[in-house]
């Protein structure tokens, strides 16, 4: 049995990936695992697991270090998995001999980080952050990558430290079935996810409006999931006055288990975000959801999402701001209902054989223990 600790600034300790896939496999495997994290207040047991979490992201980064490296001394782990370069950099400082795991499932450094820097600084910390990165990697004994996509720099730069890709891919455990059959003259969409013009909302509303347009006697329902960022708020409030429908539900996003639960009703799913090279080279990690609860799904066609999952079977890919085609394939759906059944059962049946987490959980536990 050994000691494995998962550190992470961004992430709360009850995460997806890290807690309920990640965390949870290893503690099955008879392993005793630990989870810091930075975002969140909580310790205690959990599910067998021992957290350990303190809110401290607004303090500066040596004190964030200086907490990891304490839970670190205390803890004498085996490995440890850091989410992040600051986890990475805090684990550097050793009293025993142990791995560092870098679990990459962001681009570092991502857009929101920088865009908020006028020209030419926004450069000079573009360049800064990326050899952080670097210096992560180069800290690091093993890799992990959330996909393909994401190996660029490291897998490159460190091509002799072993790596493993790890998708985010469900455990049915936490997957609400929910394959549907249309009502006629009724659609009901669902958008999940941040409410923000470069995830894709306003591209969503335009979507809609133009069905709506094109079919008058149509009923739409709409199912929203999240909540918009700080800063977006007031263009979201826009959006709805721009758009005031009737049917069109909001709900606030819930605890990770009951997720697939918020949109059981829809008939399909969407992600309209833009596209962009950072999209493009980001796989968005619902569309496995969607597909384990057996929903059809209209998709921005991003480089990420070609290379990795086959959606003609369950969905389509789509120029995200052409409203008129996407409205098209809505009615093309109620115009045939056995396409759509069949998109509904094929998103279940590629989830079953290609996308879920039983497909990969013994690799990752087979990963970690062959790091030690």
């Amino acid at each position: 049995m050994a000691r494995i600790l998962f550190l992470t600034t961004a992430h709360q300790y009850d995460d997806d990936r890290i807690f309920h896939h990640q965390a949870k496999e290893l503690h099955k495997s008879d392993h005793e695992v630990k989870i810091c994290s930075l975002s969140s207040d909580f310790k205690g047991i959990f599910n067998g697991i021992e957290i350990e979490s303190y809110p401290v992201l607004h303090l500066d980064t040596d004190a964030k270090i200086k907490v990891f490296r304490k839970v670190i001394e205390k803890f004498q782990p085996d490995c440890i998995l850091c989410s992040e370069p600051l986890a990475v950099v805090a684990s550097q400082k050793k009293s025993k001999k142990y791995s560092i795991i870098y679990d990459i499932t962001e681009w570092y450094p991502a857009k929101r980080m920088v865009q908020r820097f006028p020209f030419p600084l926004n450069v000079f910390h573009a360049i800064r952050f990326f050899l952080i990165q670097l210096y992560a990697g180069f800290l690091s004994t093993h890799f992990i990558f959330g996909e393909g996509t994401k190996k660029f720099p490291l897998a490159y730069v460190f091509p002799f430290k072993k790596r493993l890709i790890l998708p985010y891919y469900p455990d049915d455990t936490y997957i609400r079935k929910s394959i549907k059959k249309l009502t006629p003259n009724e659609i009901h969409l669902a958008y999940t996810g941040s409410f923000s013009k470069e995830k894709g909302i306003e591209n969503f509303f335009t979507v809609v409006d133009k069905l709506k347009k094109r079919n008058p006697q149509l009923t739409v329902k709409i199912s929203l999931v999240g909540t918009p960022p700080k800063t977006d708020e007031p263009y979201f409030s826009d959006l709805l006055s721009q758009y005031s429908w009737e049917h069109i539900t909001i709900k606030k996003p819930v605890a990770f288990e009951q997720f697939t639960e918020t949109y059981a009703e829809a008939d399909i799913c969407f992600d309209l975000r833009e596209i962009n090279l950072e999209n493009h080279h980001c796989l968005p990690i619902k569309i496995f959801y969607y597909a384990a609860s057996g929903k059809p799904v209209i998709y921005t066609d991003l480089k990420a999402t070609r290379q990795h999952v086959e959606v003609s079977k369950f969905g389509h890919l789509v120029n995200p701001e052409d409203a008129e085609s996407i409205a098209k394939i809505i009615e093309n759906y109620l115009q045939n209902p056995e396409l759509y059944s069949q998109h509904a059962q094929n998103a279940r049946l590629e989830y079953e054989k290609y996308y879920n987490w039983d497909l990969i959980r013994k690799n990752f536990v087979q990963f970690i223990e062959n790091a030690l």
